[in-house]
């Protein structure tokens, strides 16, 4: 017996060995982007050819985060937040809106509607684009910000309404039946039960769609042209054409640009693990 608890310890132990080896290998492979991004944004023009991309900067050049931030990059930060918050609330609350009834009653049409959602994932996002920009230039929303709001919350809206479904069926309906019986109705259920009991999944949608959302170029670079409405991934595409010779500059952009979702992760990282690990396990 204790020879055999001995070999067991044994193998944890070169298990445990093993796996903090290849996540340290993963970490050093994630994180030499963001190091090499970060530390030459803090260079001069042709620092980089006489340095190398890999040696501290010396000196330290701020000027580059000084010209960016001069040059309107806190419009195009806030355009992105206005855009995003506003897709998130509107997604949010049509895909629980819309999970709800698929997840927990029973009707005709069920299965066929929940068919179609799933099978609306398949659908190419730029495909639609031409028909969108249209779509979009007869309502007349063509150059505003409200344009971009439509398109991030249709493509958004398969996914998370098939998240939510099977988080939601995963709640014990006998939770539901007591809270009726103590004189719920449906609407009440759902905003003071089911709602508040879904927001592990909601939380980990707002994070995935986020940051897609904050990432996206090909409908920002159709449907938006004047300057002062664009939003922060045109911004790099704007600094890039002026500065193209000049890549400390454009990593600078790109260090301001990400700083927002890595601070987001960081501080919701614990719901985001939370939801994706309670879908796991209950599912």
């Amino acid at each position: 017996m204790t020879d055999e608890y001995r070999a067991s310890k044994i193998k944890s132990k070169i298990a445990w060995i093993i796996a903090i080896f290849f996540a340290i290998v993963w970490l050093v492979i994630t994180i030499t982007p963001f190091f090499f991004m970060i530390m030459n944004s803090f260079r001069k023009q042709f620092d980089m050819l006489q340095q190398g991309v890999f040696h501290l900067p010396d000196p330290w050049y701020f000027q580059n985060y000084i010209e960016v931030i001069t040059h309107g990059f806190f419009g195009y930060f806030f355009r992105s937040v206005i855009v995003v918050a506003v897709s998130l609330v509107l997604m949010l609350i049509i895909s629980a809106f819309a999970a709800y009834p698929l997840s927990r009653m029973k009707f005709r049409f069920n299965g066929f509607i929940y068919a179609m959602v799933v099978a609306m994932m398949s659908v190419p996002i730029h495909v639609t684009l031409i028909p969108i920009f249209k779509l979009t230039t007869s309502v007349g929303l063509y150059d505003s910000l409200g344009s971009l709001v439509g398109p991030y919350v249709a493509f958004a809206l398969p996914m998370a309404i098939f998240i939510l479904t099977a988080f939601m069926k995963t709640i014990p309906k006998e939770l539901e039946e007591a809270a009726e019986i103590d004189g719920c109705n449906r609407y009440m259920n759902f905003f003071k039960m089911i709602l508040p009991l879904s927001k592990a999944g909601l939380s980990t949608l707002a994070i995935y769609n986020g940051v897609s959302m904050w990432n996206e170029f090909a409908f920002a670079n159709t449907f938006l042209i004047t300057p002062q409405k664009k939003t922060l991934p045109l911004a790099l595409g704007q600094f890039k054409g002026e500065h193209s010779l000049n890549i400390p500059i454009n990593l600078s952009v790109l260090t301001l640009s990400v700083l927002p979702m890595i601070l987001l992760f960081i501080f919701f990282q614990d719901k985001l693990v939370k939801g994706m690990m309670t879908g796991a396990v209950k599912g």
